[in-house]
């Protein structure tokens, strides 16, 4: 995390560093992006970037909290299904939103898998711990497995889904019917398969 010194900066000068930082990442890749070329960018002395950040990885972090933020802020929260139809309409709506915020934001997706692969815990699990909970009091998710790890799996194969599909769009190529697949996959993993509309426009 920033040190407390980068928090006491004007909140334009925080954001011009960080987006700065998040280009070179985004060009780069978070272990290629060069601390010091993204410092001189950004207009910022060696001296300075010490008081802000104690190094390469913090800034790195904070960059990628930022953009995990970000994709959290387009899934909006989970709300609780009145039904399985909904359920499956709810998390179609959320893909969707996620996949249009990336599809906006070429910085976002090129370091949308590093946010989320360094992410343990926290916010984006749970969101999927929400949707879990929510899928088994509806029938719709097996309760014969652990919840965390209903929870982490789940979690895996959204991760695995999204970091294809991301590829493709990052190279142009159309990730075709990913939704229909994701869905699949999901319905296996959870056992008890849902049977309402597949959802569309999924990321």
């Amino acid at each position: 995390m920033p040190l407390p010194r980068f928090d006491r900066l004007p909140a334009e000068r925080r954001e011009h560093i960080l987006g700065v930082a998040r280009r070179h990442f985004a060009e780069h890749g978070a272990e290629g992006a060069s601390y010091n070329k993204i410092i001189e960018a950004a207009g910022v002395s060696k001296t300075a970037a010490y008081h802000y950040f104690d190094g390469r990885e913090d800034l790195l972090t904070a960059v990628l909290d930022g953009v995990l933020v970000r994709l959290l802020d387009a899934l909006g929260p989970w709300e609780p299904a009145s039904d399985e139809e909904d359920f499956a309409a709810r998390f179609a709506a959320g893909s969707a939103a996620l996949a249009a915020h990336l599809g906006g934001h070429p910085e976002d997706l090129a370091l949308a898998d590093t946010a989320i692969g360094r992410t343990a815990d926290g916010p984006w699990l749970d969101w999927f711990g929400a949707l879990v909970a929510d899928g088994r009091r509806l029938g719709l998710v097996r309760t014969d497995v652990d919840a965390s790890l209903m929870v982490a799996a789940t979690a895996a194969v959204v991760r695995a889904a999204d970091a294809w599909a991301l590829a493709r769009m990052a190279t142009g190529t159309d990730p075709g019917d990913t939704p229909g697949q994701l869905w699949a996959l999901l319905r296996g993993l959870w056992g008890a398969a849902p049977t309402g509309q597949e959802p569309r426009h999924a990321l």
